[in-house]
């Protein structure tokens, strides 16, 4: 199994910036399509971003579109989540994923692995 591991989370103020960093030193991520997720307390886990194997195809959530831009380096076998005019309402818990579909998935049941989470906090 796939060992994923987000950092980079922590607080910051309402209009800063955080660079979410998701990584594996197991396999290759080159062949996954990638996606980041999250979930504020009492809330469902919802797609933030998602990006294609090859990195030639992103989505992103409209809720965070034109704010946050998804990127991965395959050679650095790492995912990058930009974030930029942050609202306290991106406050969650950043979830990494991976799936075997190589396309830019936006539903969670198309992953199949998961990282453990970073927290964002974001404050008025």
């Amino acid at each position: 199994q796939v060992q994923l591991v987000e950092s980079g989370g922590g607080l910051a103020q309402t209009g800063g910036s955080l660079r979410l960093s998701c990584a594996t030193s197991g396999r290759t991520l080159r062949d996954y399509g990638m996606g980041w997720f999250r979930q504020a307390p009492g809330k469902e886990r919802e797609f933030v971003a998602s990006i294609s194997s090859s990195g030639g195809i992103t989505r992103h959530a409209d809720s965070v579109k034109g704010r946050f831009t998804i990127s991965r380096d395959n050679a650095k076998n790492t995912v990058y989540l930009q974030m930029n005019s942050l609202k306290p309402e991106d406050t969650a818990v950043y979830y990494c994923a991976g799936s075997r579909i190589r396309v830019a998935s936006t539903t969670s049941v198309a992953y199949d692995f998961w990282g453990q989470g970073t927290q964002v906090t974001v404050s008025s």
